[in-house]
C-alpha cells in the first residue's frame, strides 16, 4: 500500500472515530460537529504539519553557512537516498534526539537537538539522519503527524465531553456514552498511533542503515539515544506529548501511563535487528568517543564555524545547545 493510501486510510479511520465520539456525547448533532472538526483538522494537518510541529519545539533553521559540515553530511545522505535536500533545524534541548516532518519529500524538514550534536560522533549522526531520511522517502512524516494531531484532538474532545455531555439531551447513552467516550476513544486513538509508529520505525531503521552504508552507526546511536532520554528530560516534548511518535526514540520520560503506550518499539529489539544486518559486528559502548566527534564551543561540529542565531548572532550563553 502506498504512503498516500495509508495516510488516507488512517485519516478516514480517525475521522470516523472522531465522529463516533461526537455521537456518544451529543447524538446526531454531536456527530456532525465532530465530523466537521475532524475533517478540518485533516486539512490543517495535511498543509501545515511541518510548520506546526517545528513551532511546537521552537526549532531554529540551520543554513549551509551556519554549520557547513553538518549541511554537507545531510546533503550527501539525501543524494544517496534519491531525495532533495531537506530543510535543517536545531532544537535547543540537551536530550539527544531528532525527527523529520513535512507532507512530501519536497517540503520535508529534519530537526536535530543540540544534545545529539554535542554527544555523537559523525558515524552516529549520519545513522540518525539517514533514519529520518528513510521516513521522508517512505512518506511516513505525513501519516505520523496526522495520526499524532488527530489522536490528540480526540482525547481533547472526549475530555470536554466529560464536562458537558451529561447535560446534553441528545446523548443517546447518557452517562454511559460519556464514560465510553472519555475512556475508549482516546485509548483507541493511542493504539492506532502506536501501531503506525512502531511498524514504521523498524522499516526506517532498515532503510536508514542502507542509506548510511552500514547499520552499526545507527545501532550505536540508538543505544546512546536510549540512555540519553532516561538521563536528560526533553522539555518541549513533555509539553507536546502528541509529537513523541515523530522522534527517532520516544523523548518522554516514560513515567506513568506513557510507558504503557509507547509509540516506539523496544530499542533493544531495534538494535538487534540492525546488528543482524551488520552480521553480528560488536557495538561500541555508549558514551565512548569516536572519530569525528563534535569539538565543542570553540568551533562548530566537525571543525565548522559555530552556528549562528537570528540576525547572525551566536547563540547566547544560557540557550540550550552544545555551543552555550
Amino acid at each position: 500500500m502506498s504512503g498516500f493510501a495509508r495516510t488516507a486510510l488512517l485519516m478516514a479511520g480517525l475521522t470516523a472515530l472522531f465522529a463516533g465520539v461526537g455521537y456518544l456525547l451529543g447524538g446526531q448533532q454531536g456527530m456532525v460537529i465532530a465530523f466537521l472538526m475532524g475533517a478540518g483538522m485533516n486539512v490543517f494537518s495535511w498543509w501545515n504539519s511541518d510548520r506546526m510541529v517545528l513551532r511546537m519545539h521552537d526549532a531554529q533553521p540551520i543554513g549551509p553557512g551556519d554549520n557547513p559540515r553538518l549541511y554537507q553530511l545531510v546533503a550527501g545522505l539525501a543524494a544517496r537516498a534519491g531525495l532533495p535536500m531537506p530543510a535543517l533545524y536545531l532544537i535547543h534541548e540537551d536530550q539527544p534526539n531528532a525527527f523529520a516532518t513535512g507532507r512530501s519529500p519536497e517540503r520535508a524538514a529534519v530537526a536535530v537537538t543540540a544534545g545529539l550534536l554535542s554527544m555523537m560522533p559523525e558515524e552516529e549522526v549520519a545513522g540518525v539522519i539517514a533514519h529520518e531520511l528513510a521516513h521522508i522517502r517512505n512518506r511516513d512524516t505525513l501519516i505520523m503527524t496526522v495520526a499524532a494531531s488527530l489522536a490528540g484532538a480526540i482525547g481533547i474532545v472526549a475530555q470536554f465531553g466529560g464536562l458537558f455531555g451529561r447535560r446534553d439531551r441528545n446523548n443517546p447513552l447518557g452517562g454511559i456514552g460519556v464514560l465510553l467516550a472519555i475512556i475508549v476513544a482516546p485509548l483507541v486513538a493511542m493504539i492506532v498511533q502506536m501501531a503506525v509508529s512502531r511498524a514504521r520505525e523498524y522499516e526506517a531503521d532498515r532503510l536508514g542503515a542502507e542509506i548510511a552504508g552500514h547499520p552499526r552507526g545507527l545501532a550505536n546511536a540508538l543505544q546512546r539515544l536510549e540512555a540519553g532520554r532516561h538521563a536528560i528530560p526533553n522539555l518541549s516534548a513533555e509539553a507536546n506529548p502528541a509529537t513523541a511518535s515523530l522522534f527517532i526514540v520516544n523523548p518522554l520520560s516514560g513515567a506513568g501511563v506513557d510507558s504503557l503506550f509507547s509509540t516506539h518499539p523496544s530499542t533493544e529489539n531495534r538494535v538487534r535487528a540492525l546488528m543482524e544486518m551488520a552480521g553480528g559486528m560488536p557495538l561500541r559502548a555508549p558514551g565512548t568517543a569516536g572519530p569525528g566527534a563534535w569539538t565543542g564551543p570553540t568551533s562548530g561540529p566537525w571543525g565548522g564555524p559555530p552556528p549562528r542565531g537570528p540576525a547572525g548572532r551566536p547563540w547566547q550563553r544560557g540557550r540550550r545547545g552544545p555551543w552555550a
